[in-house]
């Protein structure tokens, strides 16, 4: 029992590696955000290893981006700032774990060999990591990003801006999830690997 632990705790920080260094690769925004293919992780350890897995791993990438000064801050004062950063970071890489949610429905379809159905929580897991995160960069665009509206809205504003980073970074998650799932679903059984 304790090696499983270690094992979990070991694959946990392999994978917030992985995410950290994917994150690395993409193009960024002029005020922040990125197209990378940080989720596909997260995703991945979801499944993998569920809920808590996944939450843990996102809250880790978000701590390497943080202590590494790789992350975009508001121009405010210092106390601001870390609200701000805590949700950009912290809490919108964290809650992409959630897509671990649809981890049953995957092993299910999995069990009966459903591909199709595999597909389906594949990509609605890795619907529901980026929309959460999503919401979290809105959500910190409305309190911190205001600004860079101008004369516009700054809700309308902050979901058009985050959506140009964020629809792709769904669509490349998605893509590469399903590809992974469905064609290598041992990646995805603790017991195998």
């Amino acid at each position: 029992m304790r090696n499983q632990s270690v094992v979990l705790l070991v694959e946990i920080a392999i994978f917030a590696a992985l995410g950290y260094v994917l994150d690395m690769i993409g193009f960024g925004m002029p005020q922040g955000g990125s197209v990378t293919f940080v989720l596909v992780p997260i995703i991945l350890i979801a499944f993998r290893r569920g809920i808590v897995a996944g939450l843990i791993t996102g809250f880790l990438i978000g701590i390497l981006q943080v202590v590494t000064g790789r992350f975009y801050a508001a121009p405010l004062s210092f106390e601001i700032v870390i609200l701000q950063v805590a949700i950009d970071y912290f809490i919108a890489f964290m809650v992409a774990g959630f897509a671990g949610v649809f981890r049953p429905a995957y092993m299910k379809a999995l069990e009966n060999k459903d591909t199709k159905k595999m597909a389906i929580a594949v990509i609605l897991g890795a619907f529901l990591a980026a929309f959460l995160r999503y919401l979290a960069h809105v959500t910190s665009g409305i309190l911190f990003f205001g600004e860079y509206a101008g004369d516009q809205n700054v809700i309308l504003y902050s979901l058009i801006y985050n959506a140009t980073y964020m629809i792709p970074v769904f669509l490349f998650a998605a893509f590469i999830c399903t590809i992974l799932f469905v064609k290598a679903p041992r990646l995805l059984l603790p017991n195998n690997a």
